[in-house]
């Protein structure tokens, strides 16, 4: 039966992450952080742009019923409804 590997090599794996470090250190490559935005926060992101722009129109159509200026289009009124019924 052969055994490899038998010392003292794997005895502290903290002091060798440390040399390694070190060696990083002194080879003049400073370590870079690096941010990934995962694709949950983009959705997120774009939601609340989609709730901007809901608010705005909102606010549009607010102004013009309070104006007066508001017309019902019943045609389109009555095509969504006989659309969404069919379906």
């Amino acid at each position: 039966m052969k055994i490899n590997n038998i010392g003292n090599q794997n005895i502290n794996p903290y002091q060798r992450s440390l040399n390694k470090m070190g060696a990083a250190a002194k080879s003049g490559k400073a370590p870079s952080d690096k941010i990934e935005i995962s694709s949950t926060a983009k959705e997120m992101q774009e939601a609340s742009k989609l709730v901007q722009e809901r608010q705005a129109k909102v606010e549009a159509l607010k102004d013009s019923v309070q104006s007066g200026n508001y017309t019902i289009d019943s045609k389109a009124i009555a095509k969504g409804l006989k659309n969404f019924y069919q379906n």
